[in-house]
């Protein structure tokens, strides 16, 4: 197997490539995963590079030599059609609210079905997430376990690269399964193991910042760093490792402008979602009091252009339209770049 590569993070951040896929189903925010009706797994809050942008491709409103400085994307578990049965209404209704791209769950995909889709509709799949990674954990203190999940990431990777995807969001363990050093230690071994075969495929392994006890303290202050993550990325020594950073996931536990600042060129794709610290509890992107303002600010500082995804509840036309309007109220996603 090739050796890993070694691009610049800014050669990361600006490319993205590949055709679309989804999922229909409605994501719902709390605890945990949950399956939805099509079979693939829901992302939750608990819970990146070789090609150009396509000159073709441009927000909705913007003229089409321009290229945005953030791509909107959907998780697939958030579009609800009722045509559960055919990927080509699910893919459109999410194109017609306003997005480019649509990332699903790897597990149970017919692939040629859901590039035939995408190719109809034409729409991108930018990238997958992890269908597996809470049932079956990198971290587990069962070996058996562990090498179960091994394989899981081979089959994600696998189905990653056949959509013409690039990135694959994993949430690499979680805290209550050993030690601190424990699990730090299976989950770098974990994704170490998979890096050589994913250079091969040209797919970049994105850790998510999500409710795991791993890489900060689940019981701490609000003023927490994101300097452990950061650490923990490198240590790989490799751009094939990055961040999908979630704008919304550790408002709880430290300042987000200040996490993006300290991630900085690591960040290769981001999720987003609101949440309230006065009410303890997940909202939607524009509700909350989350410092948007700040947030863009700090992207906008460490260079960052590229994809953002809508991790929210999902539902019909009229709900993906809703979030799609209130990504550009946060982060006027469609804004030229360099303009």
């Amino acid at each position: 197997m090739s050796q890993p590569k070694h691009l610049s993070r800014r050669q990361v951040i600006t490319g993205m490539g590949g055709f679309v896929a989804g999922v229909g189903g409605s994501a719902l925010i709390g605890q945990g995963r949950a399956v939805n009706r099509f079979g693939l797994m829901a992302d939750q809050p608990e819970s990146p590079r070789q090609q150009p942008l396509p000159t073709d491709l441009a927000g909705p409103s913007v003229p089409p030599t321009k290229k945005t400085w953030l791509r909107k994307t959907v998780k697939a578990g958030m579009i609800k059609a009722d045509q559960a049965t055919d990927w080509v209404p699910r893919l459109q209704m999410a194109k017609d609210a306003g997005f480019e791209g649509v990332e699903p769950n790897t597990g149970k995909l017919d692939i040629t079905a859901i590039k035939q889709a995408a190719s109809d509709v034409g729409i991108e799949i930018d990238g997958t997430v992890g269908g597996y990674h809470w049932q079956t954990r990198h971290t587990h203190a069962d070996p058996k376990v562990r090498q179960a999940a091994q394989e899981l990431l081979t089959e994600s990777l696998q189905q990653t690269a056949a959509l013409g995807a690039n990135t694959f969001l994993i949430v690499p363990g979680h805290g209550k399964d050993g030690t601190p050093e424990e699990v730090k230690q299976r989950a770098f071994d974990a994704i170490a193991q998979a890096i050589p075969f994913a250079d091969q495929l040209g797919v970049h392994i994105l850790i998510e910042n999500v409710w795991n006890h791993f890489l900060y303290d689940h019981q701490g202050e609000p003023n927490q760093s994101a300097q452990p993550l950061a650490e923990f990325v490198d240590s790989f020594g490799t751009e094939t490792v990055g961040v999908q950073f979630d704008l919304g996931n550790h408002w709880k536990y430290g300042d987000v402008a200040q996490w993006v600042e300290t991630l900085g060129s690591r960040i290769q794709k981001l999720d987003i979602k609101g949440f309230s610290r006065t009410q303890g509890r997940f909202t939607d992107i524009t509700e909350g009091d989350i410092n948007w303002a700040s947030v863009e600010t700090a992207l906008h500082k460490i260079h960052f252009t590229g994809w953002v995804a809508a991790e929210v509840g999902g539902g019909d036309q009229e709900r993906l339209t809703q979030v799609a309007s209130q990504m550009e109220a946060a982060l006027h996603c469609n804004k030229p770049i360099n303009a």
